[in-house]
């Protein structure tokens, strides 16, 4: 029998190597074919890269394109809206004869933003200024925020009333001299109060007073937005409009209270001299707590036989007496008296001649503004 093949731990290799013919003939040693060899493996991948390298070109041939400061491969960054199937750069290779190969190349497009779908477009067209997005957001308010605006704007007017009414005209000029916008505010809130009125005095007063004589002298005392010269001024009559704020058309700064810049004397006695005023209208305007000084004034710029109206809230007198009493101790005589209105009470008073009065009958006189409540709009 043969010797075993494992006679000690390894392998028995024989004494003298085997002969083979191809040994032979090429002289050199070639080891048994063993397809799992790591020897084999590199073997066989340096066939199949030199086989590629054959059909490419030699790989000192090739020589391929500086790189560029981008990546070779471009991508743009999809938070900028771009596609997934975005132009990218595949570098080309040159064959045997030195010509690039273009065969499935995709070139880059030069402007990417044009390969922006339609969605980011239309992103880019809805960017606006500040200003702009603030003028568009106030326009297109939910029904929601604007009944919120409204309250606000209704709370705002609601605390210039209050202010105007409790205090004395000194106080009101120099509020609307450090706010000039509280003067619009205030009558845009009026506005909309007289949107809820049976009836406007103005608008009485417009109706009776645009029959009178042509070249009729009206003062509108408290003339707000100047509504009465607006409409009558063009059916020839001559109104003159004076509140705290002028408008540079219609109204004529001044504190009604304290001075109206027109010609007329007040003497002791008697009627006075360079009177040219033929009506004096006060729709709604004995605000202030020293209002009865505007009473005084009327009586100063109204010729001899001048009418004085006024309109005022039914709600603010408390005796109504005591209201007409006083009017007349300034020198008019009483005409006529409206209650019928639920809102307001209208009275025409005439200008008479009065009796001389000391310093202190004056300032006793002129005290007397709480004869009339202030005027208080309830909130809604």
């Amino acid at each position: 029998m043969p010797p075993p093949l494992f006679e000690v731990p390894g392998w028995s290799v024989s004494a003298e190597p085997a002969s083979s013919s191809s040994s032979k003939k090429s002289g050199k040693r070639k080891r048994p074919y063993d397809p799992d060899a790591p020897s084999e493996k590199i073997e066989s991948a340096q066939v199949n890269l030199e086989k590629l390298v054959n059909s490419l070109g030699r790989v000192d041939s090739v020589k391929r394109p500086p790189k560029k400061k981008h990546k070779g491969k471009q991508i743009l960054d999809s938070s900028e809206g771009v596609a997934d199937n975005s132009p990218t750069i595949v570098t080309p290779q040159k064959d045997s004869v030195g010509k690039a190969k273009t065969k499935d190349v995709k070139k880059p497009s030069k402007k990417p933003t044009e390969t922006l779908p339609k969605s980011k477009e239309k992103g880019k067209s809805t960017s606006q200024n500040p200003k702009d997005m603030a003028d568009s957001a106030g326009q297109n308010l939910t029904t929601f925020q604007k009944g919120m605006k409204k309250k606000l704007d209704g709370a705002r007017f609601r605390w210039i009333n209050e202010t105007l009414y409790k205090s004395d005209s000194q106080k009101a000029v120099e509020l609307m001299h450090d706010d000039p916008s509280m003067f619009q505010e205030y009558h845009a809130g009026f506005r909309q109060q007289v949107q809820s009125w049976p009836s406007n005095p103005v608008d009485d007063y417009i109706n009776e007073l645009k029959t009178c004589p042509h070249g009729t002298v009206i003062a509108d005392l408290g003339c707000g937005d100047a509504a009465l010269a607006r409409a009558l001024v063009p059916h020839g009559l001559n109104v003159l409009s004076y509140d705290l704020v002028p408008d540079g058309m219609y109204v004529i700064q001044a504190d009604i209270c304290a001075s109206i810049p027109l010609p007329g004397s007040e003497p002791d006695e008697g009627v006075g001299e360079g009177h040219i005023v033929d009506m004096v209208v006060c729709t709604l305007s004995l605000m202030g707590s020293n209002w009865p000084k505007c009473i005084r004034e009327a009586w100063r710029i109204l010729k001899p036989t001048g009418r004085l109206k006024i309109a005022e809230v039914s709600s603010r007198f408390e005796n109504v007496e005591q209201f007409v009493s006083l009017i007349s101790s300034v020198g008019f005589k009483l005409k006529s008296k409206n209650e019928k209105n639920t809102h307001f009470t209208t009275f025409e008073f005439q200008r008479i001649p009065r009796k001389g009065k000391t310093e202190k009958d004056w300032e006793k006189l002129m005290s007397k503004g709480k004869i009339l409540k202030p005027c208080e709009y309830k909130r809604r």
